[in-house]
């Protein structure tokens, strides 16, 4: 039987054993999520070619055919959460399941309480997972300033068609600021971005790191091009 989605998180139940399919809809759903409930395979891999839930909970053990091969269907082309239930769980038995997608496993009997829980920690994770992904498609890799190429998934740093050799903290020294191209950045601000540790006025790293980064991109003391001093600011590049 299959609920349309008119609530929150479509979540997908599969079992034979109607009473725990049942037991499992009433809980999900009086936590606010839609649920699309089967009581064989067949059924449900019908379901999965139309619709993506948001999480599938599997039995293991079906009339037709097992709940790790609805694992693996899922897989090829889906990626969201997958929670196995079993009556006994053996070592092999969860090695495979989470060898071909598993999220997480749940041993009858159990607390359908428990079950709510484990779905929304997978929800969770499965959520933050994208939010994080999404957020790193959409960010710049590469900034080009005036012949100063940075790229940050190669680590590579070229000026004026040169290949500079930087270790990763002059690397990260200098992506900070093209990050920041036409902002003012404190020797604080970018020791703690870089070092990830608190910053003391005594502390010279940074000036220290400053000027070998300028002697290898040959910047002159006074005129530099690309890395200027604002004195009693920080350091910037500009736009």
């Amino acid at each position: 039987m299959a609920v349309k989605r008119t609530m929150g998180e479509h979540i997908l139940v599969v079992d034979d054993e109607k009473e725990i399919a049942d037991l499992l809809e009433v809980y999900l759903k009086n936590d606010g999520y839609t649920v699309s409930k089967f009581y064989n395979g067949m059924d449900a891999l019908r379901c999965i070619e139309h619709t993506e839930p948001d999480l599938a909970i599997l039995d293991v053990m079906l009339p037709d055919i097992d709940g790790f091969h609805i694992c693996q269907k899922i897989r090829e082309k889906h990626f969201y959460p997958v929670i196995m239930l079993t009556a006994k769980i053996e070592d092999g038995d969860k090695i495979m399941g989470l060898t071909i997608g598993a999220d997480d496993y749940i041993t009858k009997p159990f607390n359908p309480l428990e079950v709510v829980a484990r779905v929304k920690t997978q929800l969770r994770r499965y959520t933050k997972y994208n939010t994080t992904a999404a957020k790193q498609q959409t960010e710049t890799s590469e900034y080009d300033i005036r012949g100063l190429l940075i790229n940050k998934e190669n680590h590579k740093c070229i000026l004026f068609g040169k290949e500079l050799s930087l270790t990763p903290i002059e690397f990260s020294i200098l992506w900070y600021l093209c990050e920041h191209q036409g902002v003012v950045v404190s020797s604080e601000e970018l020791f703690e971005a870089v070092w990830g540790e608190q910053y003391y006025n005594s502390n010279n790293t940074v000036m220290a790191h400053i000027g070998r980064l300028r002697e290898k991109m040959n910047e002159p003391a006074k005129k530099p091009k690309f890395i200027k001093t604002v004195w009693g600011v920080g350091y910037t590049i500009e736009k």
